[in-house]
């Protein structure tokens, strides 16, 4: 992470990395309609890259940094705008913001991006809040939002907020993005969704024993679909979120990068390592609980 600004004003380059949901079950719904959820969940080494500079403007501006046009009403607009609401925090922060990490895959990019921001700023801002009342905040912008801030691999339970760090095999993975973007709340609205999977434990928990609920409706798609029977010809694939990107776990990097390089041309493939703490987790370790 780069903290310095040629500007002078505080701020830096910030690493928001994607996850992979080693599965994924929903076991029930609350009352208000949200769905509880148990899954675990992994960082990789695949990153967006934030730009932050904080002003005195109070403004919360978000742009595209290949292309410098706005991006609205952007998930780390709103989480900045949160923490700044939370804090009454009078400065503000332009962002810039490099995508990498592909979106409507289920890699958790916008959901990392805001965790970064909430992380960053609450050292820029000099807010002084601790992981547990960032988790808080972050809760109200997403699922998946809370185990960024907490920076380490994750056994998750209710809508998101219920966290047990654990450590997971570091494999190297094949990821791919069948160029298929699903929409989260149409995936979750679907009648045909499973949403009473019997609850597991933790200490219970193997790749074999479980599932994603979201793989029969994402491989509804034909493109899904075909990456997936290409990509089960080399290993066992797995859905990650309620997206369309694919993974599969391999035994070497090497293996990974002859598998990569097989990809057919309609989709994109990347080599990438699992990681059990984040590339952010040391923005937290002084105001841990």
């Amino acid at each position: 992470m780069n903290t310095d600004t040629r500007d002078g004003r505080a701020g830096g380059t910030w690493p928001a990395p994607a996850k992979l949901n080693l599965f994924l079950h929903i076991v029930g719904r609350r009352a208000d309609g949200y769905h509880l959820l148990q899954t675990a969940i992994q960082f990789i080494d695949v990153c967006d890259e934030l730009s932050l500079a904080v002003n005195e403007d109070g403004g919360i501006r978000c742009t595209d940094a290949d292309n410098g046009m706005p991006r609205g009403d952007d998930l780390t607009v709103r989480a900045a705008r949160l923490l700044q609401r939370e804090c009454r925090m009078q400065k503000g922060v332009d962002i810039r913001l490099r995508k990498v990490i592909p979106t409507g895959a289920g890699f958790g990019g916008g959901s990392s991006d805001a965790a970064t921001v909430l992380l960053a700023l609450n050292r820029l801002w000099d807010c002084g809040l601790d992981v547990r009342a960032l988790e808080a905040i972050a809760v109200q912008l997403g699922a998946d939002v809370p185990v960024f801030v907490r920076g380490e691999a994750c056994w998750v339970e209710g809508i998101g907020e219920q966290l047990q760090a654990m450590d997971f095999p570091e494999p190297w993975y094949v990821a791919v993005f069948p160029r298929v973007h699903l929409d989260t709340r149409k995936m979750f609205s679907e009648q045909d969704l499973t949403r009473d999977c019997a609850p597991i434990s933790a200490h219970d928990f193997t790749l074999a024993r479980t599932q994603n609920v979201f793989e029969p409706i994402a491989r509804q798609h034909a493109d899904v679909e075909r990456a997936w029977q290409w990509l089960s010809q080399h290993s066992r694939v797995r859905l990650t979120g309620s997206g369309s990107g694919l993974f599969a776990p391999c035994e070497s990097l090497h293996q990974a990068q002859a598998i990569a390089a097989d990809c057919p041309a309609e989709f994109t493939a990347f080599v990438t390592k699992g990681m059990n703490r984040s590339p952010v987790y040391s923005l937290c370790e002084y105001n841990r609980v």
